[in-house]
């Protein structure tokens, strides 16, 4: 069991440090383009890209930390520094919006910026879309095969990179239209208002993985898990009620606590059997949580 819990910790980590690199070579090819046509549109998305990488090494560290065991200090384990990581990109996320919607809002009434819109501009996006759909896949999957909260933020902030880096095409392509035609003059703006639309689609994600994060943080049970273990729980015979029931997520970790009342006559041995049943029943609803049953005599009319 620790071999194979080894094992996962691993493909999480791999996951995590493929997602680093990733970022690394994204984010230097869009400063470099960005830098020589002048386009806000990729700046905003180089801004987003260094973020982005922030956010991948502060995954990574929190994916290795959160496999450690549990210990004196912290009894249910490290997987909680998985949420701060969450809660961190989301900051950084949100810090990404202001830089992007101040820069636009000068551009659209302030100051004139020649944007230089070359085959250069359009590659660095189809190769930043590319790189961003194949990394999110496989952060999804990883994120699926192990419960990672993490890894999950990642793969949700990568996906909607796909949508931000078609927001930016379209700005060129507003750009490069406004030059060959004179008399779509007012697409020359096409780029400002497409990084407005980047930062747009950054927000909408920050305040949905935020409000995830705080719940996940505040300890907040999944909808309706409660009621399913309580019906789950009170159908096995010998169950008298299931009251009481917590549940908190740690990271990949799940734990559940119920009391139950049984009936008052049996023994040791056979409250104990039922006690394992439980469990078994409540992991089949939350595979691998660790469970804690604590049962209770109730008074059996003869």
């Amino acid at each position: 069991m620790a071999e194979l819990s080894i094992s996962h910790h691993q493909e999480k980590k791999k996951a995590a440090l493929t997602s680093v690199l990733a970022a690394v070579g994204l984010t230097s090819f869009k400063i470099v383009v960005g830098i020589f046509t002048g386009s806000l549109g990729i700046l905003a998305e180089a801004a987003h890209s260094s973020l982005d990488l922030v956010a991948a090494l502060v995954t990574f560290f929190a994916v290795r930390i959160s496999g450690k065991p549990a210990d004196e200090e912290h009894l249910y384990g490290h997987g909680k520094i998985e949420n701060l990581s969450a809660l961190f990109e989301t900051l950084l996320l949100l810090a990404t919006c202001v830089w992007i919607v101040y820069e636009a809002i000068q551009r659209l009434f302030f100051r004139s910026v020649e944007v230089e819109v070359s085959i250069w501009a359009f590659v660095v996006m189809f190769v930043s879309i590319v790189v961003d759909i194949n990394r999110s896949k496989m952060l999804y999957a990883a994120a699926r095969k192990h419960n990672s909260q993490a890894l999950e933020a990642d793969a949700l902030h990568f996906s909607t990179d796909i949508w931000s880096s078609s927001v930016v095409i379209l700005g060129l392509i507003g750009v490069w239209l406004s030059e060959k035609f004179p008399q779509l003059g007012f697409l020359r703006h096409a780029d400002a208002v497409a990084a407005m639309g980047v930062a747009l689609i950054v927000i909408f994600i920050s305040l949905e993985l935020g409000r995830r994060t705080i719940k996940a943080l505040m300890d907040a049970a999944p909808q309706g898990v409660v009621n399913d273990i309580r019906e789950a729980v009170e159908q096995l015979p010998g169950v008298v009620n299931c009251h009481q029931i917590r549940v908190r997520s740690s990271g990949a970790e799940t734990f559940v606590d119920c009391h139950v009342m049984v009936d008052g006559t049996w023994s040791l041995q056979r409250t104990h059997d039922l006690a394992d049943e439980i469990e078994a029943v409540i992991q089949k609803r939350l595979p691998g949580a660790d469970v804690t049953v604590h049962p209770e005599p109730a008074m059996v009319e003869k």
